[in-house]
């Protein structure tokens, strides 16, 4: 259930509300807003009574939630979560752009990339130096040598670090390097490492699974939440359809369904979306006009020697024009895009 707290609820109230939901069995989350605190309880055995909470002072109602999730919902945080990352915040105002290669290669592959999407408006320099890939044949990624030339390169460009963890024993190897953990599709139900991601309080980055509802999407969310990190995007990348010419099928009418569902901030990520380069910008363009919170892009100085998704990476010039491009759609819909000032040369291939 959820507690509403009147406007001027008092500290007091607040922690004897917080103590009688304890007595009957809650765990108990608490949201500040601007105006009011709202007091998610999760658990607790047997029925009970919502009266004896209505009668506390300084309760304005108590609601039961329906959704199997309680935490992501809107029900128990009606204002939108913003994340802080340094100066970036993440489901504000601003659309923040997450882009680099998909694999960190070698240092100057890391380094011309990360000062390209720095030059073009990107806040967030995205890289793996862990890789689940299909075949195990495939690239698998540099693995600490690679997280130390992403964090190389974000720091040389002022931009922050979003890489994939792929299991729980990797959390504390990446923690110093990164500033955003991100999910996988293909562990985005891997409940032991969503559990452990919800004991740190570094950033988590959810990807939908490739045949992954909303629902289930929103309740893998919910492990990390329940386990205290209350910092979950959510990214939308294309799940598995009978279509073949694209990768995946970007499904972009989850942003609105999610804003209403949730009050977390969702990305979309138009590279894994549609495995192609061509759809890239089309769809990112799409994304932000839907009312996405955030891209999330794959950017490589020469993709077509790429050791991983060449064929859905973004030349430089691409990139820097679809920017360009997002900084005209944001604005008419009440958002802004790479605040300060950014070049716009060589607009290129």
């Amino acid at each position: 259930m959820v507690v509403v707290m009147r406007e001027r609820a008092s500290e007091e109230q607040i922690q004897r509300v917080v103590a009688q939901l304890v007595q009957m069995g809650f765990d108990v989350h608490r949201s500040t807003g601007s105006l009011r605190t709202v007091i998610g309880a999760v658990g607790g055995e047997g029925k009970h009574d919502p009266r004896l909470l209505e009668v506390l002072d300084g309760v304005h109602e108590v609601m039961r939630i329906t959704e199997p999730y309680k935490l992501a919902s809107r029900t128990f945080k009606s204002e939108n979560t913003v994340i802080t990352v340094g100066d970036v915040r993440i489901g504000g105002d601003e659309v923040i752009v997450m882009a680099g290669p998909c694999s960190a290669e070698n240092e100057a592959q890391v380094m011309n990339t990360a000062a390209a999407v720095r030059r073009a408006g990107a806040k967030v320099l995205r890289g793996g130096a862990f890789k689940p890939r299909s075949s195990p044949y495939s690239f698998q990624g540099l693995g600490e040598d690679g997280l130390k030339l992403l964090r190389a390169g974000a720091d040389a460009n002022n931009l922050k670090l979003v890489s994939e963890v792929m299991d729980a024993s990797q959390i504390g190897l990446m923690e110093p390097y990164v500033d955003i953990f991100q999910v996988g599709a293909r562990n985005m139900q891997n409940f032991t490492l969503l559990r452990e991601l919800g004991k740190v309080r570094t950033p988590v980055m959810l990807k939908r699974g490739i045949s992954a509802t909303i629902e289930e999407w929103l309740l893998s969310a919910e492990y990390v939440l329940a386990g205290g990190n209350t910092d979950v995007i959510l990214c939308e990348r294309g799940i598995r359809t009978f279509e073949s010419y694209t990768r995946n099928t970007l499904d972009i009418s989850a942003i609105p369904v999610v804003k209403k569902l949730s009050h977390l901030p969702i990305f979309v990520d138009p590279s894994h979306g549609t495995g192609r380069r061509d759809k890239v910008a089309p769809m990112a363009r799409a994304a932000v006009a839907a009312g996405a919170d955030g891209l999330l892009i794959e950017v490589h100085c020469d993709p077509d020697s790429a050791m991983s998704d060449g064929a859905q990476s973004m030349f430089p010039g691409q990139f820097e024009r679809l920017m360009a491009e997002l900084r005209i759609i944001a604005p008419a819909i009440g958002r802004s895009i790479c605040l300060e000032p950014a070049a716009r040369r060589g607009w290129g291939q």
